[in-house]
């Protein structure tokens, strides 16, 4: 399996700062990774094939074929990456990848999409906490969270 070895202008994960408590991480779940690439695959092998067949091909089968290839290429090869995007909440900040920050007292909101959190800040700033098993309960301990903050989503 091919790993992708993180290029450093990407950044690193940030720091805690001093007296910073690490309350809990959120890391990708692999069934959900695939789950979600299995559904991919299907929806656009299905518009692939009608797409074929609308525009009369005599082989509409290649559509949902070549769709379901690329999508498990795709898959495998940026799993890796996917994998350890691991986003971290402390007592004070929400920390993600890339070095990407977010004082709670900035959160927003944290709302389940699609087996993923997406979290809105007070800047406008969206961030994706992508394959998550549970997306409900992590979209319910950030909203909490950012409530201990004095700050009500």
């Amino acid at each position: 399996m091919t790993t992708i070895i993180p290029d450093p202008i990407m950044g690193r994960p940030a720091e805690l700062a001093e007296g910073e408590r690490l309350v809990a991480e959120f890391r990708p779940d692999l069934q959900v990774y695939w789950r979600s690439h299995l559904v991919m695959a299907v929806l656009f092998g299905v518009a692939a094939g009608l797409l074929l067949m609308w525009l009369q091909n005599p082989y509409p089968v290649v559509g949902p074929v070549g769709a379901v290839l690329a999508i498990a290429a795709r898959a495998a090869y940026v799993r890796s990456e996917a994998m350890a995007e691991v986003w971290r909440l402390t007592d004070r900040r929400l920390l993600g990848p890339q070095s990407r920050t977010i004082p709670l007292a900035q959160l927003v909101t944290a709302r389940a999409f699609l087996g993923a959190v997406q979290v809105t800040t007070s800047t406008g700033d969206r961030h994706l906490i992508k394959y998550q098993a549970d997306p409900q309960a992590v979209a319910g301990r950030l909203t909490s969270a950012a409530g201990r903050r004095g700050r009500s989503p």
